[in-house]
């Protein structure tokens, strides 16, 4: 759902630039554009079924590998998969 908010501030006659300024800074606050707008700055999108699919396979194929490996002793054994701390 997306929201358009158009702010709009008309100079006065006897009205100078800064004022004009100080207002449209002012209402664009009121409306809270600005922090809707930061927020998404960093959102991340969700994964695609495939990007998933494609991610886990990988996984599985470098997990595989190293039990390989292992057994073969031609790597110590190392840490269990997760996450790091």
């Amino acid at each position: 759902m997306k929201v358009m908010i158009n702010v709009e501030v008309m100079k006065g006659a006897n009205e100078n630039n800064l004022s004009v300024l100080r207002r449209f800074q002012k209402r664009v606050q009121g409306a809270g554009i600005l922090p809707r707008v930061r927020s998404k700055r960093y959102a991340e999108r969700i994964k695609s079924e495939n990007v998933k699919r494609a991610k886990t396979l990988n996984y599985l194929k470098k997990r595989k590998e190293i039990e390989e490996l292992l057994k073969m002793g031609k790597l110590a054994e190392v840490a269990k998969f997760g996450k790091k701390r």
